[in-house]
C-alpha cells in the first residue's frame, strides 16, 4: 500500500469519525476484566496493586491497559497496522543510556507490545495527556490544547518520515541531553529546575546504584535486602531447601537467558558472576507477577550489574489481534522493544521456567537501572507536561514508522488538523469513561473491604 491507498481510507473512515467514544456510566465489565487478568498473580500482592491503583485516575488508566484495548477494539480503524506499544501512555516514554552511552529519549515499556493498528497507541497516549491534565488541574483549555498538540506532533512526525528512507527513519533518535538543555530556555524557573534535578538523576541511577538500594553485606558475604513487599530476597522468600531450589531456579532462568543473547552480549555477561536474586514489586499494571532483581559483579573488577527479570504474559492486545508468532512471550516484548527503539539495552534477552506444578512462565531481562530517567508529572509545571507530550508523539510515529506503511500512514493523517481534533475529543470522552470507571472501582473496593 502506499500514499495514495492511504488517502483512499479517508474515504472509508472518514478522520473525522476516528476514536468516536460514547461515555458509559456504572459499567462493571472493566471490574470482569481486571479480575481476569489477576489470575495467575501472587495473592498476596493483589492488595498492594489495587491500592496503588487507587490512588488517582490516572495511576488507575495505567493499570487498565486491557480495559482500554478492550475499547478499542470496538472501535473501526483504517486497518494499517504497526508494531504497536500496547500501553503508550505518556508516563511509559522517559529517558535511559544508549549501549553507546548517550541519554536518549524513547518508549520504555513493551510489555503488551504486539502488532496492531497504529490508532490505538495514539489514542492511549492522547487520552493519557487527557487525564493527567485534568489531574494536575490544569483545566479544559490546556488538556484539549495539549493533546491536539501531541497528536499533531505524530501526524507531522509521520508525513516527514514518509518522506526518508527507511535507513533514515531507523537511524532517527532523541537525544535527551540536546532536547531537554533546548528546553530549559523556553520553560519558566521551576521547570528549569526540574529538568535539571531529573538529568542528575538520572546520571545517578545506575549499577552501582542499584546495588548500594538492594544489597547489604553480612559477615562479608552480599545478600539482598529484606525490605517486604518491595524486595524479599529468595532466602526469605521460601525457608530452608525451599529457599535453594529457588535459587536453583532463579540460576536456571538466567542460563536460559544466557542462551537468548547475542554472542557478543553473551560474551559480555559471561564476564559477571551471579551473587544473589530477589523478588521485586515494580509498576502498578505489573504488581502480582513475578519480578526479580539479580544482582552481579565483575569477575575481574567487582564493579556492579543489576538485572531485572519480569514476567511476560500474553498482550491485552492478543484477544483482537491475534496470538504472537513468538513461542516465548519475553521474546516476544524483546523482538517488539528491538523494533520500536532507537537504542536497546546490550542485556535486553529473554528465559522461561521450567514446568512445574504450577506451569511454565516466560520472562524478558534487562538492566535493572540504566540511567532511567522520567518527569515527574505529580510536580512537574504545565508547560514542561505539554513539551515532553509532544515529544512523545513524535517518538511514537518514529517507532510506528519503523515498522509499518508510514507513507499510507501520514497521506491518511493529511496536512489539516481534522484527525488531531477528533482524537482530542475521544481522550475528552475516554477520560471522563476512565472517571466513571474509577469510581466503580472504588465503590468495589469498599464494598470488598466491608465484606
Amino acid at each position: 500500500m502506499g500514499a495514495s491507498e492511504g488517502k483512499a481510507l479517508r474515504g472509508e473512515l472518514p478522520r473525522e469519525e476516528q476514536g468516536r467514544w460514547q461515555v458509559e456510566r456504572d459499567r462493571t465489565r472493566p471490574l470482569d476484566i481486571l479480575r481476569a487478568q489477576e489470575e495467575g498473580r501472587l495473592d498476596g500482592l493483589l492488595p498492594l496493586r489495587h491500592e496503588r491503583m487507587a490512588a488517582s485516575p490516572f495511576a488507575y488508566y495505567r493499570g487498565c491497559a486491557a480495559v482500554m484495548a478492550a475499547d478499542l477494539a470496538t472501535l473501526p480503524v483504517t486497518g494499517l497496522r504497526v508494531q504497536a506499544c500496547g500501553d503508550a501512555h505518556i508516563a511509559n516514554f522517559g529517558g535511559f543510556r544508549s549501549p553507546e552511552s548517550r541519554l536518549v529519549f524513547d518508549i520504555v515499556d513493551f510489555d503488551e507490545t504486539l502488532p496492531g493498528p497504529w490508532e490505538w497507541d495514539v489514542m492511549r497516549l492522547a487520552a493519557s495527556v487527557e487525564i493527567a491534565g485534568r489531574q494536575r488541574g490544569f483545566g479544559p483549555e490546556w488538556c484539549g490544547r495539549t493533546v491536539r498538540a501531541t497528536v499533531a506532533s505524530y501526524r507531522k512526525a509521520m508525513r516527514e518520515f514518509a518522506h526518508h528512507s527507511a535507513l533514515d527513519v531507523w537511524r532517527r533518535f532523541v537525544d535527551v541531553d540536546d532536547t531537554l538543555r533546548g528546553m530549559q530556555k523556553k520553560l519558566k524557573g521551576a521547570d528549569r529546575r526540574h529538568i535539571a534535578a531529573q538529568l542528575e538523576l538520572a546520571y545517578s541511577k545506575d549499577s552501582a546504584r542499584a546495588f548500594k538500594k538492594l544489597v547489604r553485606t553480612e559477615g562479608g558475604v552480599p545478600r539482598m535486602r529484606f525490605d517486604p513487599p518491595e524486595i524479599v530476597p529468595l532466602d526469605r522468600f521460601f525457608p530452608g531447601e525451599r529457599a535453594i531450589e529457588l535459587r536453583e531456579a532463579l540460576e536456571r532462568l538466567l542460563d536460559g537467558y544466557r542462551a537468548s543473547l547475542p554472542e557478543q552480549h553473551r560474551r559480555l555477561f559471561d564476564e559477571y558472576r551471579f551473587l544473589d536474586g530477589a523478588m521485586k514489586v515494580v509498576g502498578v499494571g505489573s504488581v502480582g507477577l513475578r519480578a526479580w532483581v539479580a544482582a552481579f559483579v565483575d569477575r575481574q573488577t567487582g564493579e556492579p550489574l543489576v538485572l531485572q527479570m519480569k514476567q511476560a504474559r500474553a498482550s491485552v492486545l492478543e484477544p483482537y489481534c491475534g496470538a504472537s508468532r513468538c513461542g516465548n512471550h519475553g521474546e516476544r516484548v524483546v523482538r517488539g522493544q528491538l523494533l520500536m527503539q532507537a537504542a536497546s539495552d546490550r542485556f535486553l534477552g529473554w528465559s522461561r521456567t521450567a514446568p512445574t506444578g504450577e506451569g511454565q512462565r516466560d520472562y524478558y531481562a534487562r538492566q535493572f537501572w540504566n540511567q532511567k530517567m522520567s518527569i515527574d508529572l505529580d510536580h512537574a509545571g504545565a508547560q514542561l507536561i505539554a513539551a515532553i507530550a509532544e515529544l512523545c508523539g513524535w517518538v511514537l510515529a518514529r517507532a510506528h514508522a519503523r515498522t509499518g506503511d508510514r507513507g499510507a500512514i501520514a497521506a491518511y493523517l493529511g496536512k489539516s488538523d481534522a484527525f488531531d481534533s477528533a482524537i482530542a475529543d475521544f481522550a475528552c470522552a475516554y477520560a471522563q469513561q476512565n472517571e466513571a470507571d474509577y469510581q466503580v472501582f472504588l465503590r468495589e473496593m469498599r464494598g470488598a473491604k466491608a465484606r
